[in-house]
């Protein structure tokens, strides 16, 4: 009875070892798999899916208006020096983007550093070639003319050198009255999944702006550059509807019908992927980018400032218009919201703009 109590008990203990050797086994194969098939995923287990991740990232983008647009993830995840990668779409354009494998950090740009990034090739031969430059000259003789032409500025209202370009606008306009019919301000920004508000860079509060001067732009033309000039002081939007005679009653119908304001905002947010606008300020003339400064941070027209506004126009006239022989104020203005036009310093010639954030 002892012989066969002691039989049992063996194959007892031989049994847990191969149960054991069994389940290792399994969580050795389940390991592999998982780790070759980036969107398998146990809940609790293996953790979130890498197309989980890269979705939970482009929710956040969405979700705290770090894009002008809103943007959407494309194709298959992969990995790449222990991240995840996947693609971000914003507009048109297609983005490489990362995050790390416990989902807790994303990265909307990465650089090589194991790649020489100091020289470019050519798209065609592969050849070696410089980095592009931006010569002054280059950039005067490559502006398209016109009878007519138009400067476009793109902004967001909440940012300090938006603020800026839209009051060198102003001055200029000033100066010389005949101008604003050859300069417009567009806006920056995305129309939210419900399809009736936008977002924009800075978030809600601008958004609000941003949707209330274009409603004044697009319904209430003679009254977009006085509200602005006086909003762009302190920013008190209510007293400056009021002091400039803006029909509140016109714009609240305009900002709370998604056919009128959210309508035209959406021609501006269609105009900033044509362009790959994704700076405040930026310039359009003659239907492609204008660049401000050169490789030297060196202005080109005379930094942001009333006369340079006019020298841009004038640049792009098949004949020039005759207020193009006036000399309008050459200081740089100020930025952000200011009681003052005169800019503090050099902050007039400097360049800087908003950009999303990276």
């Amino acid at each position: 009875m002892q012989k066969i109590v002691h039989f049992l008990k063996k194959i007892d203990k031989n049994m847990a070892l191969v149960a054991i050797a069994v389940v290792g086994v399994l969580i050795v194969g389940a390991l592999i798999y998982a780790n070759s098939n980036p969107n398998f995923s146990v809940a609790g287990i293996f953790g979130q899916s890498d197309k989980t991740i890269a979705q939970k990232a482009v929710d956040y983008v969405n979700n705290n208006g770090l894009s002008q647009t809103p943007v959407s993830m494309v194709g298959e995840t992969s990995r790449e020096s222990g991240l995840i990668k996947f693609k971000l779409k914003v507009g048109t354009a297609e983005y490489d983007t990362y995050a790390t494998k416990d989902g807790k950090l994303f990265f909307p740009q990465v650089f090589n550093m194991a790649k020489d990034d100091s020289k470019k090739t050519d798209d065609k031969t592969g050849d070696a070639k410089p980095s592009e430059s931006v010569d002054a000259k280059k950039v005067i003789d490559s502006i398209k003319k016109s009878d007519s032409p138009m400067l476009e500025a793109y902004v967001v209202s909440r940012c300090p050198f938006g603020l800026q370009m839209q009051r060198a606008m102003y001055a200029a306009i000033q100066g010389a009255p005949e101008l604003a019919k050859y300069v417009t301000v567009k806006y920056m920004g995305g129309v939210n999944s419900d399809g009736k508000t936008i977002s924009s860079m800075h978030g809600e509060e601008e958004a609000t702006e941003n949707l209330r001067q274009i409603c004044i732009r697009d319904e209430q033309a003679t009254k977009y550059w006085p509200y602005v000039a006086c909003q762009m002081k302190k920013g008190d939007t209510a007293g400056c509807e009021k002091s400039t005679g803006v029909d509140s009653a016109k714009l609240n119908s305009c900002m709370t019908n998604p056919a009128k304001g959210v309508a035209y905002a959406k021609k501006d947010f269609d105009l900033n992927t044509k362009y790959s606008v994704t700076g405040s300020p930026t310039l359009v003339l003659g239907n492609a980018v204008l660049p401000e400064f050169d490789s030297n941070n060196q202005p080109i027209f005379g930094g942001r400032s009333a006369d340079a506004i006019k020298t841009m126009v004038c640049d792009a006239f098949n004949s020039k218009a005759s207020f193009c022989s006036k000399t309008l104020d050459t200081a740089g203005v100020a930025t952000s919201f200011s009681e003052s036009t005169a800019a503090s310093g050099n902050s007039g010639n400097s360049g800087a703009n908003c950009a999303p954030a990276q």
